[in-house]
């Protein structure tokens, strides 16, 4: 079958990109001028913000990330000024960047298959406008951001075809994801790396060059080696292989029993079978004599194309009906997400299946996605890494499509307005971001950097009370160590960190109550903020205690404001 989508460029591809991008931006904004998480923002902003100022990480601070999407940050700052708004504008940008291209990953991977592969390809994108990227999480993060990178490499590759320096910079753009989330970017990148080698040795069997996937793999390994190099003249491999790999995986790595939770689920107990015997009636259909077809075209043959649509949109169509029947966000959530493991296990049989064909980026797709998809489990498993990476599943419900064809557009509008109502209702909800408070009125933010930051709450008027008083009382040079480090409060006064880590997280902190102390006599800390009431919901910090204790024969008490104790070193 041939198309003029693969080479023609259409009013309506103008109209469809338009209204995706905009929309998909339109509603990250939204989010972004309703609620601000404080805890996860700080990281993001103080950390760019001391890169700006030229401490390197892993080099002269703790660091448990790669760098990407903070260099990109720290760019950002350098080039438009500490003002939060700018990020927030990136988010949305970057959101609306990653739906665009999953639309037209989507296409190309439908095209050959439908002849209405357009609108299919527009049903499954229309999600990501409330399901995108940044539209759960709406901040500048690492996750997103190594998904826009996946986003970007897939669609290199799927136009690479026989052009070496397509295929040079389609491999290069597979190393990207790796250095914006280790355990992300590792396995798109392994799997990536072997499935290329696997369609180059398939194509030399057949008689056919396997040139292509050679300058595809030089593309890889030659940006690898230049990021390695990069770093080792930088920060040091060394420092950089030990807080990103060791240090992390110490803090983050779950154990097996944990990804494998998400399969536990007893909705699977119904949603499996009801799949199974849509796809044997679609089987039985299909293999049935043409006369026979012919015969049965307007009872039989079209009663089972029935039953195979209901059956194959029952899992979809109960998630609708739960809103109906549930009216706390947490159960809703829930049965969104349990959709996850349903169709991961129906993507694992397609990806079986395909192994037994002849490898192409098609066929092997699906076993990129799903690697993928379960290295980002290794983060939070299923209810905390999803927000971001609804593309891929969406890429991966495309693949299933393409072997159900008969069933393909109804059931794509189906899983459309399933992922548009739930999904939108999901993320307007906040209901992954419950980890923090969001009751009381609005504030905004009134000091010029932190324009843009806004969230329910007192955080805000309590944090810009702080800083209006360091800026009258506390000198500009003495070091200010904040704990746990709730706020951005080096991004927001613009004083210079003196102390090694920002933020009291398990994740990030390397240092036991005794070394912390003493860190802050070697790096001189004059000043102790102490963060009496914090955002989160839960205690992040459950020895701060420990912490407070080890500190306390250096400090005095000071001043007390709204939601601080202030302390001068004695």
């Amino acid at each position: 079958m041939t198309s003029p989508f693969l080479c023609e460029w259409r009013l309506r591809d103008t109209l469809a990109a338009l209204t995706l991008f905009l929309a998909t931006a339109a509603f990250t904004l939204y989010q972004n001028a309703h609620v601000a998480v404080l805890w996860d923002l700080t990281y993001l902003l103080d950390t760019s913000y001391r890169i700006t100022l030229g401490q390197l990480p892993y080099r002269d601070f703790p660091f448990a990330h790669p760098p990407l999407t903070f260099l990109i940050q720290a760019a950002i700052i350098r080039l438009t000024g500490r003002v939060y708004w700018h990020s927030v504008l990136y988010a949305a940008l970057a959101g609306a960047t990653a739906a665009l291209l999953t639309w037209r990953i989507l296409l190309r991977l439908l095209v050959t298959r439908f002849d209405h592969a357009w609108s299919i390809a527009l049903l499954l994108a229309a999600p990501l406008t409330a399901l995108g990227i940044y539209s759960i999480y709406p901040h500048p993060e690492y996750d997103p951001d190594c998904i826009l990178a996946a986003l970007l490499a897939l669609f290199l590759l799927q136009r690479a075809a026989e052009s070496p320096l397509r295929n040079a910079i389609a491999g290069a753009a597979c190393v990207l994801p790796l250095f914006f989330k280790q355990n992300i970017g590792l396995p798109f990148l392994l799997i990536t790396l072997a499935s290329a080698a696997a369609i180059g040795i398939a194509r030399r069997l057949r008689g056919q060059s396997s040139a292509p996937q050679i300058l595809l793999l030089t593309g890889i390994v030659t940006a690898f080696i230049a990021s390695v190099l990069t770093l080792y003249f930088t920060v040091g491999l060394g420092n950089y292989l030990y807080w990103t790999v060791i240090f992390a995986a110490q803090r983050r790595l779950p154990g097996l029993s944990l990804i494998l939770d998400i399969y536990r689920q007893t909705s699977l107990l119904w949603t499996i079978p009801t799949t199974l015997a849509a796809l044997f009636l679609l089987h039985h259909q299909a293999s049935r004599a043409p006369s026979m077809a012919q015969s049965h075209r307007g009872m039989g043959g079209t009663r089972d194309r029935s039953i195979a649509i209901l059956l194959l949109a029952a899992p979809f169509l109960w998630t609708i009906a739960s809103l109906f029947l549930n009216d706390d966000p947490s159960d809703r959530a829930g049965q969104l997400l349990s959709l996850w493991p349903h169709l991961l296990i129906l993507a694992a049989a397609l990806t079986l299946y395909n192994l037994l064909r002849t490898p192409t980026l098609e066929t092997l797709l699906p076993l990129i996605l799903l690697a993928t998809i379960h290295g980002t489990f290794l983060s939070q498993q299923l209810w905390g890494s999803t927000y971001a990476i609804w593309p891929l599943l969406l890429l991966l419900i495309a693949a299933m499509l393409t072997q159900i064809p008969t069933v393909a557009r109804p059931l794509a509008f189906v899983i459309s307005a399933t992922f548009l109502i739930c999904g939108g209702l999901y993320a307007a909800s906040h209901e992954r971001l419950s980890y923090n408070h969001f009751e009381g009125p609005l504030a905004r933010a009134t000091i010029p950097s932190l324009k843009g930051l806004t969230t329910p709450g007192p955080w805000i008027p309590d944090f810009e009370e702080l800083v209006r008083f360091t800026n009258a009382e506390i000198p500009a040079n003495d070091g200010i160590l904040l704990i746990p480090g709730q706020d951005p409060f080096y991004f927001a006064s613009g004083r210079t960190p003196r102390f090694p880590i920002l933020l009291l997280d398990p994740a990030t902190n390397p240092y036991s109550p005794q070394q912390f102390a003493e860190q802050a006599r070697i790096h001189n800390i004059r000043w102790l903020i102490v963060n009496r009431t914090l955002q989160l919901t839960a205690d992040p910090i459950p020895n701060l205690p420990d912490y407070l204790r080890a500190l306390q024969p250096d400090f005095t008490p000071y001043r007390t404001l709204a939601n601080y104790d202030i302390y001068r070193r004695k």
